[in-house]
């Protein structure tokens, strides 16, 4: 879709369109809008609206708060849940300095601009999510519990799955919105469930995995729920993974993956912070088959980076270690550089390990690096790689490491 800004006000003039949601997230990937009258659009796509980023996490202090935010017009659509009369509508954002300079910590800028470097050395990157998410039950005020919507496990059916009418509600509302799951199922956890998406441009993935996470809150919320998506939601469960699937193409079609993710697996360490940004999401890892150790191969699943046999568009390697608190702009950003890295370089991957990590003898595991075991960890690695300082403002790894 290329829709110009006049084709977006003569769409809102005619479908009866009253308010305009502009959506961006903070630096860690949250979720703010602002909503306008559509008498405010020609402003909002020639001038921009106004907002105190002092209160938005991570973008500013009282003595700095003026940012203005552009809409994509490409990002244009309905929220079904809305009324049909007055309808509702919602565009991401650019988010931009008075004067007009881009704002350093507006991620889905930055991932922008690495893919237009990646664009310059004739790659193309794909991405498909696979979000994972609990629904528990809220209590007589409406607060959230830890009681999960259903014992049910993996891939069980109803009415032992009590989930299965809700991911049908999230599948069918994402679609009007013209995002398109690819399949949805029961996950290994009580109440916990897991929605898969087809592949798309880099930029797109990563609107669809924030709009996406709106939707799950919305239909969990209209069906009495609540969703969690954090890293642990039980301590002895299994906790929620964003595995991230990845493709690339180069303009002369030469096989180039295995260079990619060579160059991802060299940089893993440098960027987990921004992949597992929270305490929580080091209660994950190494367990219930989130991987701890950096090493690579097909179908075992205690690996950091698997890479199923398949040939020419569906040949894709799946990073396992993202956990959905993740910004997945500022994610697809650093794997775009880390692959970048890796191709320009001409890295080879490292042997294939078909070990399962989660039974093998520390004499075995001993050979092998590990993510960092803590954000505190994390966070030094980050703090420290001049990967991150070429590729990151300054101020976003204060804000991360803070």
């Amino acid at each position: 879709m290329n829709y110009t800004a006049d084709e977006i006000i003569e769409y809102c003039a005619e479908e009866d369109v009253k308010f305009i949601r502009l959506a961006f997230c903070d630096a860690f990937g949250a979720q703010k809008n602002i909503s306008i009258m559509p008498t405010e659009l020609r402003r909002a796509f020639e001038q921009g609206i106004g907002f105190d980023a002092s209160a938005v996490k991570g973008f500013g202090n009282e003595s700095k708060s003026d940012l203005l935010l552009f809409p994509d017009p490409d990002t244009l659509s309905v929220l079904p849940w809305r009324p049909e009369q007055g309808r509702v509508v919602r565009m991401f954002c650019s988010v931009r300095e008075p004067g007009g300079k881009e704002f350093e910590c507006d991620t889905r800028s930055l991932l922008i601009k690495a893919i237009a470097n990646a664009k310059e050395a004739g790659l193309e990157f794909s991405f498909g999510s696979e979000l994972e998410f609990y629904l528990f039950k809220l209590d007589e005020h409406g607060i959230p519990t830890s009681i999960p919507y259903d014992s049910a496990g993996y891939m069980d059916i109803a009415p032992d799955d009590r989930g299965e009418n809700i991911r049908r509600q999230i599948c069918l509302t994402l679609e009007q919105m013209g995002i398109f799951p690819e399949s949805s199922h029961h996950e290994e956890g009580p109440g916990q469930n897991e929605i898969d998406f087809h592949y798309a441009d880099a930029l797109k993935a990563a609107d669809d995995a924030m709009a996406f996470k709106t939707v799950v809150k919305t239909v969990a919320n209209a069906n009495g729920l609540y969703a969690d998506f954090s890293p642990k939601p039980l301590a002895d469960k299994p906790g929620n993974g964003y595995h991230i699937n990845l493709s690339v193409k180069d303009d002369r079609n030469h096989v180039i993956l295995p260079s990619v993710i060579a160059g991802i697996l060299e940089y893993i360490s440098d960027i987990t912070l921004f992949l597992n940004p929270t305490e929580q999401s080091y209660k994950r890892l190494g367990k219930n088959k989130a991987p701890r150790y950096i090493s690579w191969s097909g179908e075992n699943r205690s690996q950091l980076v698997r890479i199923p046999a398949a040939e020419g568009e569906y040949r894709r390697a799946e990073l396992r270690s993202p956990d959905p608190s993740a910004n997945p702009y500022l994610a697809f950003t650093l794997l775009i550089y880390a692959g970048l890295y890796g191709y320009k370089n001409g890295l080879f991957l490292p042997p294939v390990s078909d070990i399962d990590f989660f039974r093998a003898d520390k004499s075995v595991t001993d050979g092998f690096r590990q993510l960092p075991r803590s954000l505190t960890e994390a966070r030094t690695a980050a703090a420290a790689s001049e990967f991150v300082k070429e590729h990151l403002p300054e101020r976003i790894t204060e804000i991360y490491c803070e």
